[in-house]
């Protein structure tokens, strides 16, 4: 099974980690294979540490901007019916997920993580739609008509990619909880949105709080 194929992934950071398929806060509508909360409920050893820092399996959680996100767009599915999609830094694959099943022509997970790209395609299977996926996003050819990322502002390294976003798609949104003061000629702040990671992380609250951007 596919499944285990993910957890033995998951087993080289947590060796008596699970996963589970579960729905999502205000989004029940919607399943995704996530970490077993009960394997976050102790205190993890120095070795599981240190791998959590260097290989972290941000595909195991839905993380609060990418649920804000996905609800969004089941809110709006007139955003991205009949669209050419790309969800870049899919990790689980919930907004690309929400696109397919919101009516996008193509929804295309994109994600240079290979066990999160594993983890979108049981994911997409598990809610019944199909993915494209891909694990480079300069590989991926043809138009854009939309390019959708969720909490990858934190990380400085990809603010240079915000130009090249503005000009690969005819439309770009950003959902972002720790940067709600994105300052970038081509975007704007045009909501802000709930959030929260999945299994919870007990994040402080101000993290709940998801600031969407558009550019075009």
């Amino acid at each position: 099974m596919r499944v285990a194929r993910l957890e033995q992934q998951l087993h080289q950071v947590l060796p008596d980690a699970r996963l589970q398929l579960t729905a999502l806060p205000g989004l029940e509508q919607l399943r995704l294979w996530l970490l077993d909360p009960q394997n976050l409920q102790r205190a993890f050893s120095s070795e599981e540490t240190r791998l959590l820092l260097e290989r972290p399996p941000y595909w195991g959680f839905c993380w609060g901007s990418g649920l804000a996100l996905a609800r969004w767009v089941l809110q709006h599915p007139q955003q991205v019916r009949g669209k050419r999609v790309l969800d870049f830094g899919s990790g689980s694959g919930v907004v690309a997920i929400a696109c397919a099943l919101a009516g996008a022509a193509c929804s295309i997970a994109c994600d240079l993580d290979p066990p999160a790209l594993l983890a979108c395609a049981l994911n997409a299977e598990a809610n019944g739609v199909s993915l494209a996926l891909s694990d480079d996003y300069f590989r991926v050819d043809g138009d854009l008509d939309l390019l959708i990322a969720a909490d990858v502002l934190y990380d400085r390294d990809n603010h240079p990619l915000l130009e090249h976003f503005l000009q690969r798609a005819d439309r770009v949104l950003l959902a972002d909880s720790r940067v709600r003061d994105l300052q970038h000629p081509g975007l704007q702040r045009l909501q802000t949105l709930a959030g929260q990671t999945w299994p919870d992380l007990g994040e402080p609250l101000a993290f709940r709080e998801v600031a969407l951007y558009g550019g075009v």
